[in-house]
Formats: C-alpha cells, sequence, structure tokens
C-alpha cells in the first residue's frame, strides 16, 4: 500500500459540527491500531514514512490511523477561533475511536503523539474516564512535556497563524524549511514530501470564505500540482496560542502533570537532543514519575523528531512490537 485511504468523522462543536479527516493505512479490518496524532501546524500524513514502517513490521495486520485535526489539511475549519485548543481536539479523537470501533472492533490500541499531538495524548492516555473502545497499550509522546519552556513557545508563536503564498511546491518547501531547520536532516526528496501535503492549491479553497478546503480527489498535491499555494491550516489556530499568559501556562502544567501522572501505558519519550520545547529537566522528570517513561534522544535534531529517519521510525516501531 504505497498511498493511504481518505476517510472523514462527523464531530461535535459549539455551533453547526465540523468533519475531521483521517487517513488509514494497513488493513482496514484489523483489530490493532494506532493513532499518530500531528503537531499544531501539521497534518495526518506527517506520518506517511512511520505508518509504511508499522505496517511492515505488523505483516499488514494494523490500522494506521492519521487525523488531521480540525483546523488542518482536508479536515473543516472552525466557526469560532477559540475552539482551537486541546479539549476539543481530544473530544474528537473520542468519536473517531468510537467510529473506527463501529466499522470493526478495536481489541488492541497504540497512540503516538508529536507535540501538540502528544499533549491531546496525556488526555486520552491520562484521563481515567476517557471513552475509548480499548484501552491505551503503548504510548509514545514525541517531544513535548507537562511543562513547556516559554521561550520556545514565543518562537512557535512568531511564526503559527502567518499565511504565505508560494508559487511552487518546491517555493513552499523552501520556505518551511525556513522555519523548520530544527527537524534535523533531511534530504530534499525528504523534505519535499513532507512539504507537498503543508499546503493545498488556492484554487481548491471553497467558495464560502476559505471556510472549509474541498477535499475531492483532484486536490490531492503532488510536485507537480498547479500554483499558487497556501497553507493548508486556519490562521485562527494562533489565536487561543496567542492568547495564553504565565498564569494560563502555570495551571496547564499542572494539570498536565496530573494527567501524566495518570498514566498506566508503558510509555516511550522521544526528543530531539536539540529540542528548545522540551527541556532536559522536564524529560528527566518524565523518566522518574507517572508511566516512567522510557527515554530516546536524537542527536543533531530540535524539535521536533518527523520519524523520517530511518533510526526514528525503527525506535518507536520496536517499542510497540517489540
Amino acid at each position: 500500500m504505497t498511498q493511504p485511504s481518505l476517510s472523514f468523522v462527523p464531530c461535535k462543536d459549539a455551533q453547526d459540527g465540523h468533519r475531521m479527516a483521517y487517513w488509514q493505512w494497513g488493513d482496514s479490518q484489523s483489530a490493532h491500531v494506532v493513532l499518530c496524532v500531528h503537531g499544531l501546524t501539521r497534518q495526518g500524513r506527517d506520518f506517511d514514512v512511520l505508518a509504511q514502517a508499522i505496517v511492515a513490521r505488523a505483516g499488514g495486520d494494523v490500522r494506521v490511523i492519521c487525523p488531521d485535526i480540525v483546523g488542518r489539511g482536508r479536515s473543516d475549519w472552525l466557526a469560532y477561533a477559540d475552539g482551537y485548543q486541546v479539549p476539543l481536539y481530544a473530544a474528537d479523537i473520542g468519536t473517531l475511536m468510537a467510529q473506527l470501533h463501529s466499522e470493526h472492533s478495536i481489541a488492541r490500541f497504540d497512540y503516538i503523539g508529536t507535540s501538540m499531538g502528544g499533549l491531546i495524548g496525556l488526555l486520552v492516555a491520562g484521563y481515567k474516564d476517557f471513552p475509548l473502545p480499548s484501552p491505551v497499550r503503548r504510548f509514545v509522546i514525541n517531544d513535548v512535556g507537562p511543562a513547556l519552556d516559554p521561550a520556545a513557545l514565543a518562537r512557535i508563536g512568531a511564526y503559527v497563524g502567518v499565511g504565505g503564498r508560494y508559487e511552487t511546491l518546491q517555493d513552499a518547501a523552501d520556505a518551511m524549511w525556513a522555519l523548520a531547520r530544527s527537524f534535523g536532516p533531511h534530504t530534499p526528496e525528504e523534505w519535499l514530501a513532507l512539504s507537498q501535503h503543508m499546503v493545498v492549491p488556492v484554487s481548491h479553497r471553497s467558495a464560502d470564505g476559505a471556510a472549509r478546503i474541498l477535499t475531492d480527489a483532484s486536490s490531492e498535491e503532488s510536485p507537480t500540482a498547479a500554483g499558487p499555494f497556501a497553507p493548508h491550516y486556519d490562521p485562527a489556530i494562533a489565536v487561543p496560542f496567542r492568547s495564553m499568559t504565565p498564569e494560563s501556562i502555570a495551571q496547564g502544567e499542572t494539570a498536565m502533570w496530573a494527567l501524566y501522572d495518570a498514566i498506566t501505558a508503558p510509555t516511550l519519550l522521544v526528543r530531539g537532543a536539540e529540542s528548545d520545547l522540551l527541556t532536559p529537566a522536564t524529560a528527566t522528570a518524565m523518566t522518574e514519575r507517572g508511566p516512567r517513561a522510557q527515554r530516546i534522544d536524537f542527536e543533531g535534531v530540535g524539535h521536533a523528531p518527523t520519524f523520517v529517519a530511518a533510526a526514528q521510525s525503527a525506535a518507536v516501531v520496536s517499542f510497540l512490537f517489540d
């Protein structure tokens, strides 16, 4: 399977509801589901390389599900910016899991979350009443923790929601590389593959004020798709992010540590050795409390490892299956 299938799940919100898109690799009837959830400005196709490695290791008997969190990728945009927060994202994951379970029963469930996806995962894995058809069996949290470095948050906030317009996919890839060098070494081909799903042809935006992005098959991006291109996400995702205060950050940290300490699933903490978001002190604390995570740091990488490098994907696959 060289390309994933695209599906949608209807989700509730404070307005008229929204659709969340998700990409599926592997056997759609497998009882083993691995959920991969992306970072703040990213989307589900970030996990293409890792998903294929998981499917290969499982001999095909696995469903790897990679959602586009609302406001990103092929998912709808919200009508109100305040909804772009972790509680709504986690609720959408609960709705997605219920739909997947209704289609084919889930008996084994693993969770992988990068950055924002890891924070969502703290709710999924740590909140005892979170609605899941099967408890989290293995939990992978990538370059994020309950405590976040304020300077790193400010760095991220400086570019989130700042739109662009690119004449070619290569132009878009070059612009994103300028912001994402902390992801670590990638070949030009690897970076272009990651970048092509980070933009959408302007011609594929809907006619209702760009509140949604068209999701028909013709909007599938490729290195030869016609430009110009725009970022794949709703700029309004930046509104709640930039409204954070030192007080709200401190309150959130307390709540996130409580969730982390409640996790019972074996946990793998992946960290870029040069990460500015997940400090060494927080990473060490995560190995000493709660699920006492196994920890692996990747040299030459900051925030955050992409699992494109063979060693990075192999570490996750080994944790899930060995």
